[in-house]
């Protein structure tokens, strides 16, 4: 059994490598692997040439940004699958994606500059919100929870649809932004969002044993010793913030953080001790090929390209595997 996993844990590294080789070589200008690698290494920083530029400037910052947002939402999705006990479970289930894009909005109104500060406020707020919403004497049912989400992200939706109605000529800004994508990439933002996404993704990572056990149950983890309660705002809170992280930068991307949990699910099975690692680096992954094909296609909306491809795959998961975990 660990060798097994051990080999699933290395296919994952070399598909992320590779992943990664490849979308830095495609694209309108295809550069070899050769000169990348000359680029990378003897690279000056006086005087860039045009290889040098799309290299260094525009692909590998928009890589790196890729794989960290693809980490963040796969292991965001894997604790919410934990923390709802179900793997229809993701991201933005409480309200967190329809927060951003409410924050986005209203921040194009007035400066382009603010989209990502507000769209990382309204998610947080948005999850605070819900979970107060979703008290009951003190605990958090989690079927309370899920529902306060829905009803917030309905009413935040509605009042950002709103604002598009009355934006005029940003529209069509607010809409690329809505439909996510990586286009605006750039070191800045790979520097703002990744010690962020990587302490989060550290502290659920903490929490894995304690996920394990919620399985079970809220009672058989309480008489194990878990302040059920506690631990699932630590969860809500850790995941808000690395999944508002990462949209502030991105725009709405959906379906990885539903889909890459519940095929990590199958494969290495329901250890999150296993499961969380192994989600970031198919979630990198994932994201990763789906920016690449966006890219190649014209710059079409990599949150398009994850809702074509995931959609579909998520029907065929759920007629060929209709047991929940």
């Amino acid at each position: 059994m660990k060798r097994r996993l051990l080999l699933i844990l290395i296919a994952l590294v070399f598909t992320l490598t590779a992943s990664i080789l490849i979308s830095i070589a495609v694209g309108s200008a295809d550069i070899p692997l050769k000169t990348i690698a000359k680029i990378i290494i003897n690279h000056n920083h006086v005087s860039l040439s045009a290889e040098e530029v799309i290299i260094l400037q525009i692909r590998l910052p928009r890589v790196f940004l890729g794989v960290l947002i693809g980490m963040a939402l796969s292991v965001s999705g894997t604790t919410m699958q934990a923390l709802f006990k179900n793997p229809m479970g993701d991201p933005y289930i409480i309200g967190i994606s329809s927060g951003a894009a409410f924050g986005a909005v209203l921040a194009m109104q007035f400066s382009y500059t603010l989209v990502p500060l507000m769209a990382v406020i309204c998610a947080i707020s948005t999850a605070f919100v819900v979970y107060n919403l979703a008290k009951v004497g003190g605990k958090i049912p989690v079927n309370t929870l899920l529902l306060s989400g829905i009803a917030v992200g309905y009413f935040l939706s509605a009042i950002t649809s709103f604002m598009m109605f009355k934006s005029g000529e940003n529209l069509n800004q607010i809409v690329f932004w809505i439909m996510g994508g990586l286009w605006n990439a750039n070191w800045n933002q790979v520097k703002i969002i990744i010690l962020p996404i990587f302490i989060g993704m550290l502290a659920l990572y903490i929490f894995s044993r304690d996920m394990n056990v919620m399985l079970l149950g809220e009672e058989s983890a309480e008489t194990l010793g878990i302040d059920v309660e506690t631990l699932k705002k630590i969860l809500l809170i850790i995941s808000s913030i690395i999944t508002a992280t990462a949209v502030s930068m991105s725009g709405i991307i959906g379906f990885v953080g539903l889909i890459v949990p519940h095929i990590m699910r199958i494969v290495v099975g329901p250890d999150h001790r296993i499961l969380l690692p192994t989600s970031a680096l198919a979630g990198g992954t994932i994201l990763l090929i789906a920016d690449t094909i966006a890219r190649t296609m014209g710059e079409i909306p990599v949150g398009v390209v994850t809702a074509l491809f995931g959609a579909p795959f998520f029907i065929y998961l759920l007629r060929s595997r209709k047991s929940s975990y």
